[in-house]
């Protein structure tokens, strides 16, 4: 590899690390054209089953607990 080749790419990378923040932005404005966004409904479906889960494992926990109380106090561990 020649010097002048070197000194090419070590310009490139240098170049790529200083951008400016209108540059940042309009990269980042065409990363997000790139993605593939969710349908309304999709996300309306996806929602309601995050938080049915999560009711869901909040009562199964809650009710773990209250199990483990139950056998505590029974065993008179706990008052």
């Amino acid at each position: 590899m020649s010097e002048e080749e070197k000194t090419s790419k070590e310009a490139k990378a240098s170049k790529e690390v200083k951008t400016s923040k209108a540059g940042f932005f309009k990269s980042m404005k065409s990363e997000f054209k790139k993605c593939t966004w969710p349908k309304p409904e999709d996300l309306v479906k996806q929602s309601a089953l995050v938080l049915v889960v999560s009711v869901a494992l909040g009562v199964l926990i809650s009710g773990v607990d209250w199990l483990i109380r139950l056998g505590m106090q029974a065993l008179q561990i706990v008052s």
